[in-house]
């Protein structure tokens, strides 16, 4: 994932997105700096407190001793690709949909409106005839008629990127909270990652290729339709929250907080079916991945999440 948004004006999108991937992991903006063509800065005199009595460009002063890169430098783009790096060492190849991720089993409400178990992907192959299948299509319909107009806006600020409504809804930028962003940024990669292997291993049919008459209000995604990548990397995110807040002193306030994020990603991922891109067994699908991942990332060998995770914890501190 590349561009994304300023951490002060917004979003300027997804360009690997590739039209609608998911979420961008970019928190960073290019920069550019005019610099004179006759006589660039490089060439200036020293003019500090410490400059010596001869006449010295600044380009010519002594080179910092600086051994390596600093941690603090990694942007929350670039370190999630470290992250994945960690990540790619699991058998996340082997996730499971079908079943609820280890954790979850007796310590997680299962959302009750997720279709389970989910399909295998025999199920989503050639026409797409399975048994739901038309009972899904028929909702969407109703979606598009009654919710598209209201939600039209989310869907597409959303289309793109929504790192940033999980910053603003916690009252953050990505100054402010570098760890955190680091967090959510390193969720995203992950669940565009898994998501985009399973999209290929099912390749089910986008729903408007089976009822045109969706026509969603964006450029359908030149990927596969389960599982949702949105629901999946939302979902994930709102789930590494939980890891941040969990290391907080226990008891803690951010149990609203929680609430309000796993709220957040139900409402990105419902726009989606709204838009008509995705059935609502994707978006559960998404949120069994998320699951999976999430156990996943907690494991052994993931440092550089881990290591966000602390990071950001301390940016939590009351």
């Amino acid at each position: 994932m590349a561009t994304s948004f300023d951490g002060n004006d917004g979003n300027d999108g997804n360009s690997a997105n590739a039209g609608g991937a998911g979420n961008a992991t970019s928190v960073s903006k290019g920069w550019f700096f005019a610099d004179r063509v006759n006589l660039p800065l490089v060439t200036e005199f020293d003019t500090g407190p410490n400059a010596p009595a001869v006449p010295t460009p600044i380009g010519q002063l002594p080179i910092i001793n600086l051994p390596h890169f600093p941690a603090r430098n990694w942007s929350a783009e670039w370190y999630s690709w470290l992250a994945l790096n960690d990540f790619v060492g699991t058998a996340w190849q082997n996730i499971n949909p079908t079943n609820p991720p280890p954790q979850w089993v007796g310590a997680w409400p299962w959302p009750a409106w997720v279709p389970f178990p989910f399909p295998q992907p025999a199920d989503w192959s050639g026409l797409n005839t399975g048994a739901n299948v038309p009972g899904e299509i028929s909702g969407l319909v109703t979606a598009a008629s009654n919710e598209r107009a209201d939600a039209l806006a989310e869907i597409l600020s959303q289309s793109n990127e929504f790192i940033s409504y999980f910053l603003n809804m916690m009252t953050a930028r990505p100054a402010a909270y570098p760890a955190t962003t680091r967090v959510l940024s390193n969720a995203s990669l992950v669940g565009t990652f898994v998501a985009m292997y399973f999209k290929n291993q099912y390749s089910r049919p986008r729903p408007s290729q089976l009822c045109p008459a969706l026509l969603p209000p964006i450029e359908i995604p030149g990927h596969a339709s389960f599982p949702s990548g949105h629901s999946t990397q939302a979902h994930l995110m709102a789930l590494c929250m939980i890891d941040v807040f969990n290391q907080l002193p226990q008891p803690n306030t951010m149990n609203t907080m929680v609430d309000d994020l796993w709220t957040l990603a139900d409402c990105i991922a419902r726009n989606r079916e709204i838009a008509g891109l995705h059935y609502p067994s994707d978006t559960g699908a998404g949120i069994a991945f998320a699951g999976w991942s999430h156990s996943l990332l907690n494991g052994a060998g993931q440092t550089h999440y881990q290591q966000a995770v602390k990071d950001a914890a301390g940016e939590w501190q009351p």
